[in-house]
């Protein structure tokens, strides 16, 4: 139900569920080793050749949030989303030059989420919360074809998403080339979203019938090996959305209809060979309009073993708060949304993830923690009192025949 207008958003630190694809052995990866070749690719690096093998997955994911705690509530329910996630996905070699994959994903939410923040009797603020058992089922379905050539690549990727409320028809193009040493790998890309919200009259409220979004977004990155074990790679991207960015299911929420955002991207791969492990750091920089500027490191440690792989990591997400985020409503203000994604806050992710190789088959599984505390960010504002807090466990199987 909340899961199209959430949109308007800025939850970066909460890392979406999205099948993570098995990286080819390009030019660029294959200089640095069969080792780091299997960690998780940059973009625009799967350059070359189309790949080698029929790919077949099946992933599931739950996301659950922690119930609300007892001294920031007010009223509804304490009980917030849980969101079952169904993943299939398969791509194919056609010919000697292209590929194509089908991705579907299932989504099953229940639950329920914030409507506004108001004051308790304490004089603190407190959260007022839909009923519970808000249910909502998104179904999403992309096809992706992509072109190789001896020194890149280049797809076209069209996606259809449709839930309850919400409604988008994306269309997405990418092309990535090499160096003529192939040392280094360019990459660029632009999409383009067309959405449309019809708000469901459940359990709270809501006051428009049917609001229209559209956003473009373009992106540009460069991977470069720096030795036999080491490469890095830079990426900028910027998107722009125009139309209803508000969210219908909080009450008094009203915000710009156009929202520019840009980010800087920077990741590093070392791989290690007496530890036959490798070391992975990332750090993005993003700022909007809005007001809103945040700061993401992660670090990770793939260990290979002869058949598994286990990859420990550790996220420190956090960003200042909207121009026209408040805690309590400012009736008066043009713009104004106590949306606890728009506040300024820091979040620690603590996970693990691992594979399993038996043939043709490989398993995988992945757990993570995220937590969330005002106190915890780098920038001041006031202190949201829905922050959230919620686990997420991952399973999937993927066999690869020819």
């Amino acid at each position: 139900m909340q899961r199209g207008a959430a949109v308007a958003a800025t939850n970066a630190g909460a890392s979406p569920v999205a099948p993570t694809p098995t990286p080819r052995k390009t030019p660029l990866l294959t200089a640095l080793g069969a080792s780091v070749a299997t960690l998780p690719a940059y973009q625009g690096v799967l350059a070359d050749a189309p790949p080698e093998f029929t790919e077949v997955g099946l992933r599931y994911s739950r996301y659950s949030e922690d119930n609300l705690a007892t001294d920031k509530f007010i009223g509804g329910s304490r009980e917030r989303y849980d969101i079952d996630v169904t993943q299939f996905w398969i791509e194919a070699p056609v010919g000697s030059s292209w590929s194509v994959a089908l991705d579907v994903q299932n989504d099953y939410m229940s639950g329920a989420s914030p409507w506004f923040v108001g004051t308790q009797v304490n004089g603190q603020p407190g959260v007022i919360m839909s009923g519970a058992s808000i249910q909502d089922n998104r179904v999403e379905v992309g096809v992706t074809t992509r072109y190789f050539w001896a020194d890149g690549n280049a797809g076209f990727n069209i996606t259809q998403s449709k839930e309850d409320d919400y409604e988008a028809l994306a269309f997405a193009f990418d092309v990535a080339w090499n160096s003529d040493d192939n040392s280094r790998t360019w990459s660029v890309s632009a999409s383009n979203s067309n959405d449309r919200v019809e708000p469901v009259d459940g359990n709270i409220p809501v006051f428009i019938d049917r609001e229209d979004l559209d956003t473009q977004s373009l992106y540009f990155g460069v991977s470069q090996i720096l030795s036999r074990t080491a490469i890095v790679r830079v990426g900028l991207s910027y998107t722009q959305s125009e139309g209803y960015l508000s969210d219908p299911y909080k009450l008094f929420d009203q915000r710009p209809d156009e929202h520019q955002r840009s980010a800087l991207t920077f990741g590093y791969r070392k791989f290690f060979t007496d530890f036959q492990g490798a070391l992975q750091v990332d750090y993005r920089f993003y700022s909007d309009d809005w007001g809103t500027d945040s700061h993401t490191v992660e670090a990770a440690w793939h260990q290979n073993f002869d058949r598994v792989t286990l990859m420990p990591y550790l996220r420190y997400y956090t960003q200042g708060e909207a121009d026209f985020f408040g805690v309590t409503a400012d009736l008066g203000a043009d713009f104004y949304a106590d949306d606890f994604r728009l506040s300024s806050y820091g979040a620690f992710t603590l996970g693990l993830r691992s594979t399993l190789q038996l043939g043709d088959w490989q398993i995988e599984g992945q757990l993570e923690r995220y937590e969330s505390d005002n106190d915890w960010g780098l920038y001041s504002g006031d202190a949201a009192p829905a922050l959230v807090d919620f686990w997420r466990a991952t399973v999937g199987i993927t066999w690869r025949f020819d």
